[in-house]
């Protein structure tokens, strides 16, 4: 203990905050890679496997098949890295690092992924990053808010990412890719966009991401089911709402020609109610229902039509990749 009146030695200086941000720091540093990009910059990556894979954003690295990226550790090891896929509907892309045992070159410090289902508003976070490529960046704050939603794509391609974690930590680019972690050191997201001052977006690590994690490291690709229709949520209206007990559905708003909905028989106006059952009340979860299981394999779509409900047997084709 230091003596009465004495300033306190650093272990004594450092309250219960400040342990667990470096506690962070030092368990995760290791594990965050710079990354550069050919010749248009980059951002951050963090290694999910001693044997070399990364996981980033997928505009981190672009929309060319063969990038030439680099990763930086703060060990001082620079070493070239391949796409392994990348998936940008949820803006996730996965790399490896082909580590030379003759070299010297020895397993990479892989994080520890944990469950963004678990985080709690007001609870601290860091993030772990290069921001404008200052190796090994550390801020942190708390979750602001949970269930953000964040749009990506365009045109058929259109979709939004769910449960987007919302912080006050610092992100700036080249934060992009890092990671966000929890008090325990576990990565509960992956930093993907600022959204203004004090209000950065992360990726959530939970099911979908691992889902998405290992379709890319068997496929190098994610599969995603189609339909071929324009829609929006819509209110039901009172009788439909009364009959049904649910409070919402997707209108169809345009059906494209050629498309699985048109060969079904579903028109513009018509409410999707359900998918094989599973409640639909907005577009998310017709975009989440139809994943990659689906494709080549028929569903029952419950709808309402004038009034009226009914079902019909549609088959969904693979979503094109753009």
């Amino acid at each position: 203990m230091t003596a009465p009146g004495a300033l306190p030695d650093d272990r004594e200086a450092l309250d219960s905050y400040s342990r667990v941000i470096t506690f962070v720091a030092e368990t995760l540093a290791p594990s965050v890679a710079n990354l550069r990009v050919g010749r248009r910059g980059g951002g951050s990556g963090v290694v999910i496997t001693p044997d070399g894979f990364l996981l980033t954003n997928a505009h981190v690295v672009g929309e060319r098949r063969s990038p030439r990226v680099i990763a930086s550790f703060t060990d001082g090891r620079e070493l070239s890295a391949e796409l392994v896929g990348s998936d940008p509907l949820t803006d996730l892309a996965l790399l490896r690092i082909h580590l030379m045992a003759p070299m010297g070159e020895t397993d990479l410090d892989a994080a520890t992924l944990g469950d963004a289902a678990a985080l709690r508003v007001g609870q601290l976070v860091v993030a772990i990053g290069n921001p404008h490529g200052f190796a090994g960046s550390v801020t942190a704050g708390v979750v602001s808010a949970l269930g953000r939603s964040l749009p990506v794509g365009n045109g058929d391609t259109r979709r939004v990412i769910d449960d987007v974690i919302q912080t006050d930590a610092a992100l700036n680019p080249g934060n992009s890719g890092g990671a966000l972690v929890d008090g325990r050191g576990r990565v509960v997201g992956i930093n993907t966009a600022v959204a203004g001052v004090g209000l950065g977006l992360a990726v959530p690590v939970n099911a979908t991401t691992r889902r998405v994690v290992s379709e890319l490291m068997r496929d190098g690709r994610v599969r995603r089911a189609w339909i071929g229709v324009a829609a929006g949520a819509r209110p039901l209206p009172p009788r439909l709402r009364a009959r049904t007990g649910r409070e919402r559905a997707v209108e169809v708003v345009e059906v494209m020609p050629g498309s699985p909905a048109e060969r079904a028989g579903l028109r513009a106006e018509d409410l999707i109610l359900a998918v094989d059952g599973a409640p639909v009340s907005g577009v998310d979860d017709l975009h989440r229902l139809m994943d990659g299981d689906r494709i080549g394999r028929a569903c029952t779509l419950a709808i309402a039509r004038d009034g009226s409900e009914r079902e019909l047997l549609l088959t969904p084709r693979e979503l094109a990749a753009r």
